[in-house]
């Protein structure tokens, strides 16, 4: 079994049936909005799909692949977990499982401005990791909060071939490009739509709700130094400790364009007595 469930349908490139304002904030770290995705996808699918969760298998639940630093789906992945877990319980099920795909590179390109062909170029540089044993009989649900060109699925689908992997598939989106004739650069319009510049991104970061993900790391070490030195000036400390910490588990530290901010990050928690 592979099938694909998406809960909202891109087909116009001006009304839409979710907010692109929440979506901003949720990709820049807002979990509320993360949590409250999570939770109007399961509600979608289960209403629509229930029967597929009406079996004996282990469920095993897993984001878009990542290195070391989380993406935004992957929170959306263990909101949804939340919900899927309390569903099986009440049936008298097992709980889920969570699991990965292991990536091994980075890239600083922004995502959302490219073309299809571009995003697999970019991603098939890449090496991925899965533990085909463990997914084995089991049924896989890859979550992702967007399907704008499906270049990601088309590259879980081939890890998922190349790894012989013999099991049920479902991916599920909380949202799809459905209308081609859109240019998906329209993802770019959802991220950017209320964190449009530097202020904006530190007015999330100081939210009870923020945690860093991949996207957020990756844009605070591009910024040029006077946006970045009024950044680390707006956060909290112990944000600076984690960020510098995030960015050397990604090997960010060896990408030549986050250097000067990494080494401006280092000197900084040098002053604070590490």
């Amino acid at each position: 079994m592979n099938t694909r469930y998406s809960l909202h349908k891109i087909d116009s490139a001006h009304e839409f049936t979710f907010s692109p304002a929440e979506y901003s904030y949720f990709k820049y770290g807002d979990k509320s909005f993360a949590e409250k995705f999570a939770k109007e996808l399961f509600e979608g699918f289960i209403a629509d799909h229930h029967e597929i969760l009406n079996i004996d298998k282990e469920i095993v639940v897993l984001p878009s692949p990542y290195m070391a630093i989380p993406t935004a789906s992957n929170f959306l992945c263990f909101y949804f977990k939340k919900q899927l877990d309390f569903y099986l319980f009440l049936k008298g099920k097992r709980s889920s499982i969570l699991s990965k795909i292991n990536r091994n590179h980075t890239y600083t390109t922004d995502y959302g401005n490219l073309s299809f062909e571009d995003r697999k170029s970019l991603i098939a540089n890449d090496t991925y990791y899965l533990d085909k044993d463990f997914l084995k009989g089991k049924l896989c649900i890859f979550i992702d909060d967007i399907k704008i060109t499906g270049s990601h699925e088309f590259t879980v689908n081939k890890i998922l071939n190349e790894y012989d992997v013999n099991a049920d598939f479902l991916f599920l989106y909380y949202a799809e490009l459905t209308n081609f004739e859109i240019d998906p650069k329209i993802e770019n319009f959802f991220n950017y739509y209320t964190v449009k510049d530097v202020k904006d991104v530190a007015d999330v970061m100081l939210k009870p709700s923020f945690q860093f993900n991949t996207r957020i790391v990756k844009y605070i070490l591009g910024l040029e130094s006077s946006n970045f030195d009024y950044l680390t000036s707006k956060i909290k400390k112990e944000q600076i400790a984690h960020l510098l910490e995030l960015a050397i588990s990604n090997n960010y530290h060896l990408i030549k364009e986050y250097e000067t901010n990494i080494n401006t990050l280092t000197q900084t928690e040098y002053n604070y007595g590490y």
